[in-house]
């Protein structure tokens, strides 16, 4: 397999997906609020202006993603059940890995929706491909997992039970199981997500140790900034990544080495920049 480097791109927080990736970071195990002032003060550090952050909040109230308690001229806001649901399966899907053993059997699933229900034919798809499956054809996915139960519960939610089919089944021609995988998902385009990261983040990771073991004067924001900004570019990579069977990929593969320095990198930075999230939103309360 040939694979190309992706160009560095200029990234831009956006507002509502900074305030969730905080909310899962800093807010999920805890069930509590955290304060206007406090989100403000944090965001402040990336350039985010008051009222972009105010804006973003109140959108997030109107998706039913966050709830506000007002106490006074003072508002706190906290993860609705919506929200805190979206936030722990997507820590699933960053922090925990599948059971990557493959029996050899594929998981089919196939559905039939008309066009005048493509809006939630359309959602079927995403959320299918969000599990991890991949496009065999038109409509029909197909993941190495038995993901049956996950792929039903999603069926009665959408109300269309009556029109999916769901097979455990072994390839019984001559094609290579990795051709099948090089088809159905876009290697080369994950492969080059991790491959960017790991270049632009192993030279971070040194840079740090180096100032920490030379006890370089590093302020605790300094250690929040990072860490966020490290947690908010990797968790997108695990949602391309179907997190496939080790005998399914190329030899090469870099979610180990990239998933690794993560890890470690983020363990780096962690007490310090609890600490200052803890006090900054202590400071409005």
């Amino acid at each position: 397999m040939t694979y190309k480097i992706m160009n560095s791109r200029k990234r831009i927080i956006r507002p509502q997906s900074a305030i969730l990736t905080l909310y899962g970071d800093y807010l999920l195990d805890r069930g509590e609020e955290i304060g206007i002032g406090s989100l403000i003060t944090l965001f402040n550090n990336f350039g985010l202006s008051d009222q972009a952050v105010r804006s973003a909040v109140s959108r997030m109230c109107h998706a039913d993603l966050l709830k506000v308690r007002n106490e006074g001229r003072r508002s706190y806001y906290s993860l609705t059940p919506r929200g805190h649901n979206l936030l722990s399966s997507g820590a699933q899907r960053i922090f925990v890995r599948k059971d990557t053993t493959w029996t050899g059997t594929w998981n089919i699933v196939t559905y039939t929706i008309p066009e005048e229900e493509r809006k939630t034919r359309d959602i079927l798809r995403r959320e299918l491909i969000w599990m991890g499956y991949g496009a065999l054809s038109g409509a029909t996915m197909i993941s190495p997992y038995d993901l049956t139960d996950e792929v039903m519960e999603l069926a009665k939610q959408l109300g269309v039970v009556h029109r999916i089919h769901i097979f455990q089944a072994r390839e019984q021609g001559m094609v290579d199981a990795k051709n099948i995988v090089s088809s159905c998902w876009d290697l080369v385009r994950i492969h080059d997500m991790y491959y960017e990261f790991l270049e632009k983040y192993q030279p971070r990771y040194e840079h740090w140790l180096e100032r920490i073991e030379n006890n370089g004067d590093i302020e605790a924001s300094e250690y929040f900034l990072e860490r966020f900004i490290l947690i908010h570019e990797y968790r997108k990579l695990p949602f391309f990544d179907p997190d496939l069977p080790e005998e399914l990929l190329p030899e090469d593969w870099l979610r180990p080495k990239a998933a690794t320095l993560f890890q470690e990198f983020h363990d780096l930075l962690t007490d310090k920049a609890t600490e200052y999230f803890n006090s900054v939103m202590e400071s409005y309360s």
